[in-house]
């Protein structure tokens, strides 16, 4: 326990907001190694304290995801699990969460869905009972009212609210459709992001829905391109990664957070770099 621990809830219950502001920020700077201490001082029978230990506790916690995916990026491999990256990167971004029931909803629904593939003998038979078990009886959807927001790009709100972009939709369904030994890749359009398995291209923004080559066409039209192989080519995660960061960049530029777009910028930059 602290050797001054009166001293220190006294300054947490000083009437001078500033005072308190610069105690927090002093515990949070100690570090992880105090998080001991302070998870006995948690247990202080003081509101007040206990809300801003929580608050120092959740501030050590951010600034250790933080560092965590700042080395992921840095030491970007082959081998890197995507699906791991995306939960270090919601723990950067929203300090606290806690992600073991967001994996383990993915596992339930995983098992759930390699019954529903039971009998299915075609890709396109396969895409289908994905879709439907997703999209109609989980009621995934693409995120239209509110696109440009930072949940559609962080996997746990994704699972929480049945809501996404283009690229988090699809990362949902590869994740489920792997766990029952499915594969499904994404294909990284410009301006639109769909799925693969095997033949078969599909749009988990819009419920799943099927494409034809010309639908594919269509999309890349109507950003003023032609379609060409190299644009289904199955992107790896590094890419999507990359592209994930890029929506959360544009985001946090839309709605004037310096702190976060930096932060991003940082993470974008160490990705391609070493990348190359």
């Amino acid at each position: 326990m602290f050797a001054q621990k009166e001293a220190l809830i006294r300054l947490l219950h000083d009437d001078d907001p500033e005072t308190v502001r610069l105690v927090k920020e002093q515990l949070a700077s100690a570090g992880e190694e105090k998080i001991p201490e302070l998870q006995e001082l948690l247990q202080t029978d003081d509101d007040c304290v206990s809300e801003h230990v929580r608050d120092v506790l959740t501030s050590i916690s951010g600034h250790s995801a933080e560092e965590e995916f700042s080395l992921l990026c840095h030491f970007f491999g082959d081998g890197i699990d995507l699906e791991q990256a995306c939960w270090s990167l919601a723990r950067a971004l929203e300090p606290g969460v806690c992600i073991l029931p967001f994996e383990y909803k993915l596992n339930v629904w995983g098992r759930q869905f390699l019954v529903k593939l039971t009998g299915a003998v075609s890709n396109r038979e396969r895409v289908l009972r994905l879709t439907e078990f997703l999209a109609d009886e989980l009621d995934f959807r693409g995120n239209t009212g509110n696109y440009y927001c930072e949940r559609n790009s962080l996997l746990p709100r994704v699972i929480e609210t049945r809501s996404g972009i283009p690229l988090t939709l699809t990362l949902l369904y590869m994740m489920v459709a792997s766990r029952a030994a499915m594969k499904v890749e994404g294909i990284n359009l410009p301006g639109h992001f769909i799925a693969r398995h095997g033949e078969v291209y599909f749009d988990p923004f819009h419920r799943g829905r099927i494409l034809s080559r010309c639908d594919v066409e269509r999309i890349l039209f109507r950003q003023g391109l032609e379609l060409k192989d190299c644009h289904l080519r199955p992107s790896n995660p590094r890419q999507m990664l990359v592209r994930m960061l890029a929506n959360l960049l544009y985001v946090y530029d839309l709605r004037g957070d310096c702190q976060k777009h930096a932060l991003v910028r940082c993470w974008m930059q160490a990705l391609k770099c070493h990348g190359c």
